[in-house]
Protein backbone atom coordinates (compact mmCIF):
# COMPACT_ATOMS: atom_id res chain seq x y z
CA UNK A 1 0.00 0.00 0.00
CA UNK A 2 3.10 2.01 0.93
CA UNK A 3 4.48 1.68 -2.74
CA UNK A 4 1.12 2.63 -4.35
CA UNK A 5 1.03 5.67 -2.29
CA UNK A 6 4.31 6.51 -2.55
CA UNK A 7 4.13 6.71 -6.45
CA UNK A 8 0.49 8.28 -6.55
CA UNK A 9 2.46 11.14 -4.62
CA UNK A 10 5.39 11.10 -7.20
CA UNK A 11 2.89 11.29 -10.59
CA UNK A 12 0.95 14.34 -8.09
CA UNK A 13 4.39 15.49 -8.00
CA UNK A 14 5.34 15.30 -11.40
CA UNK A 15 2.23 16.77 -12.94
CA UNK A 16 2.23 19.95 -10.62
CA UNK A 17 5.69 20.49 -12.26
CA UNK A 18 4.69 20.03 -15.62
CA UNK A 19 1.76 22.89 -14.78
CA UNK A 20 4.53 24.98 -13.23
CA UNK A 21 5.97 25.87 -16.32
CA UNK A 22 9.26 24.21 -18.21
CA UNK A 23 12.30 23.88 -15.91
CA UNK A 24 15.77 23.67 -17.73
CA UNK A 25 19.18 22.99 -15.79
CA UNK A 26 22.64 23.12 -17.81
CA UNK A 27 25.94 24.03 -16.64
CA UNK A 28 24.71 24.65 -12.73
CA UNK A 29 22.10 27.05 -13.82
CA UNK A 30 18.13 26.17 -13.77
CA UNK A 31 16.00 28.43 -15.90
CA UNK A 32 12.31 28.01 -14.87
CA UNK A 33 8.97 29.92 -15.53
CA UNK A 34 9.57 31.17 -18.86
CA UNK A 35 6.66 32.92 -20.54
CA UNK A 36 5.04 35.94 -22.24
CA UNK A 37 2.21 37.36 -23.02
CA UNK A 38 0.00 37.31 -26.07
CA UNK A 39 0.58 40.48 -28.40
CA UNK A 40 -0.29 41.81 -31.75
CA UNK A 41 1.98 44.21 -31.56
CA UNK A 42 6.13 44.25 -33.19
CA UNK A 43 7.78 43.83 -30.30
CA UNK A 44 7.30 41.23 -27.10
CA UNK A 45 8.97 40.25 -24.27
CA UNK A 46 9.70 37.11 -21.92
CA UNK A 47 10.30 36.45 -18.23
CA UNK A 48 11.70 33.92 -16.07
CA UNK A 49 13.88 32.99 -13.19
CA UNK A 50 17.39 32.13 -13.61
CA UNK A 51 18.72 29.86 -10.51
CA UNK A 52 22.59 29.60 -9.67
CA UNK A 53 23.19 26.66 -7.98
CA UNK A 54 26.90 26.67 -9.01
CA UNK A 55 29.57 27.73 -7.04
CA UNK A 56 31.23 30.61 -9.39
CA UNK A 57 28.93 34.01 -10.44
CA UNK A 58 28.19 33.39 -14.42
CA UNK A 59 26.01 36.43 -16.71
CA UNK A 60 23.50 36.47 -19.14
CA UNK A 61 25.57 37.92 -22.56
CA UNK A 62 22.85 37.48 -25.18
CA UNK A 63 19.60 35.78 -26.09
CA UNK A 64 18.85 35.05 -29.35
CA UNK A 65 15.35 34.07 -30.57
CA UNK A 66 13.62 32.54 -34.32
CA UNK A 67 10.54 34.80 -33.70
CA UNK A 68 12.20 38.58 -33.81
CA UNK A 69 14.42 40.31 -36.18
CA UNK A 70 16.38 41.26 -32.98
CA UNK A 71 16.40 39.74 -29.73
CA UNK A 72 17.84 41.66 -26.53
CA UNK A 73 18.30 41.93 -22.53
CA UNK A 74 16.37 44.42 -21.46
CA UNK A 75 15.44 46.44 -17.74
CA UNK A 76 13.41 49.23 -17.01
CA UNK A 77 14.45 52.62 -15.23
CA UNK A 78 12.61 55.48 -14.07
CA UNK A 79 13.87 58.71 -15.29
CA UNK A 80 11.97 62.29 -14.36
CA UNK A 81 8.72 60.63 -13.60
CA UNK A 82 8.85 58.19 -16.79
CA UNK A 83 9.36 54.48 -16.98
CA UNK A 84 11.92 54.01 -19.55
CA UNK A 85 12.91 50.60 -21.25
CA UNK A 86 17.06 50.09 -22.30
CA UNK A 87 19.14 47.85 -23.48
CA UNK A 88 21.34 46.18 -20.71
CA UNK A 89 24.68 44.19 -21.72
CA UNK A 90 24.40 41.41 -19.43
CA UNK A 91 22.48 40.29 -16.21
CA UNK A 92 24.33 38.42 -13.36
CA UNK A 93 23.53 35.28 -12.03
CA UNK A 94 25.05 34.64 -8.22
CA UNK A 95 25.17 31.85 -6.65
CA UNK A 96 22.50 31.34 -4.48
CA UNK A 97 20.53 34.53 -5.64
CA UNK A 98 17.63 34.04 -8.36
CA UNK A 99 17.61 36.50 -10.65
CA UNK A 100 14.65 37.62 -11.85
CA UNK A 101 13.16 38.57 -15.56
CA UNK A 102 9.53 40.13 -14.02
CA UNK A 103 7.49 42.94 -15.51
CA UNK A 104 8.69 46.14 -14.49
CA UNK A 105 12.52 44.86 -14.46
CA UNK A 106 14.88 42.71 -16.23
CA UNK A 107 13.27 40.84 -19.78
CA UNK A 108 13.97 39.04 -23.28
CA UNK A 109 13.06 41.98 -25.57
CA UNK A 110 11.85 40.60 -28.89
CA UNK A 111 11.70 43.28 -31.37
CA UNK A 112 10.47 42.98 -34.95
CA UNK A 113 8.29 39.86 -34.12
CA UNK A 114 8.14 38.17 -37.30
CA UNK A 115 3.95 37.01 -36.24
CA UNK A 116 2.15 37.92 -33.21
CA UNK A 117 2.51 35.97 -30.31
CA UNK A 118 -0.94 34.01 -29.89
CA UNK A 119 -2.44 32.15 -26.99
CA UNK A 120 -1.24 28.71 -26.24
CA UNK A 121 2.16 29.17 -28.26
CA UNK A 122 5.54 28.24 -27.37
CA UNK A 123 8.50 29.10 -29.22
CA UNK A 124 12.37 28.68 -28.12
CA UNK A 125 14.79 31.27 -26.59
CA UNK A 126 18.18 30.84 -26.58
CA UNK A 127 19.86 32.23 -23.08
CA UNK A 128 23.88 32.72 -23.91
CA UNK A 129 26.15 32.82 -20.74
CA UNK A 130 29.57 33.85 -20.22
CA UNK A 131 30.71 30.08 -18.67
CA UNK A 132 27.84 28.13 -18.66
CA UNK A 133 27.37 28.73 -22.36
CA UNK A 134 23.80 28.04 -24.54
CA UNK A 135 20.55 27.59 -23.01
CA UNK A 136 17.47 27.17 -25.04
CA UNK A 137 13.88 26.92 -23.02
CA UNK A 138 10.82 26.94 -24.59
CA UNK A 139 8.84 30.77 -23.94
CA UNK A 140 4.81 29.96 -22.85
CA UNK A 141 2.73 32.42 -24.15
CA UNK A 142 -0.52 33.53 -22.13
CA UNK A 143 -3.41 35.76 -21.98
CA UNK A 144 -2.28 39.30 -21.45
CA UNK A 145 -2.18 39.98 -17.88
CA UNK A 146 -2.73 36.32 -16.56
CA UNK A 147 0.80 35.10 -16.51
CA UNK A 148 2.81 37.85 -14.23
CA UNK A 149 3.16 36.75 -10.91
CA UNK A 150 3.24 40.08 -9.71
CA UNK A 151 -0.43 40.94 -10.69
CA UNK A 152 0.88 44.03 -12.90
CA UNK A 153 -1.68 44.46 -16.31
CA UNK A 154 -0.23 46.77 -19.07
CA UNK A 155 -3.67 48.03 -19.69
CA UNK A 156 -2.92 51.94 -18.39
CA UNK A 157 0.26 52.89 -17.19
CA UNK A 158 0.06 56.73 -18.84
CA UNK A 159 3.47 57.20 -18.14
CA UNK A 160 5.88 54.16 -19.88
CA UNK A 161 7.68 55.42 -22.62
CA UNK A 162 7.57 52.63 -25.16
CA UNK A 163 9.37 54.36 -27.62
CA UNK A 164 12.34 54.68 -25.27
CA UNK A 165 13.92 51.19 -26.60
CA UNK A 166 14.61 52.59 -29.64
CA UNK A 167 16.49 55.45 -28.64
CA UNK A 168 19.46 53.45 -27.60
CA UNK A 169 22.39 51.59 -29.81
CA UNK A 170 22.32 48.38 -30.96
CA UNK A 171 25.23 45.85 -30.25
CA UNK A 172 26.00 43.02 -32.26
Amino acid sequence: MRLIGSAFALVVLLIGSAAAGEVREHGGLMVKDVWSRATPARNGVAYMTIFNHGHHMDQLVAVESPVSKKTEIHTHSMKDGVMRMRRIEAVEVHPGEPAVFAPGGNHVMFMGLHEKLVVGQTFPVTLIFEKAGKVTVEVKVGKAGSMGHDGHKHGGHKKMDHNSVHNHKHGS
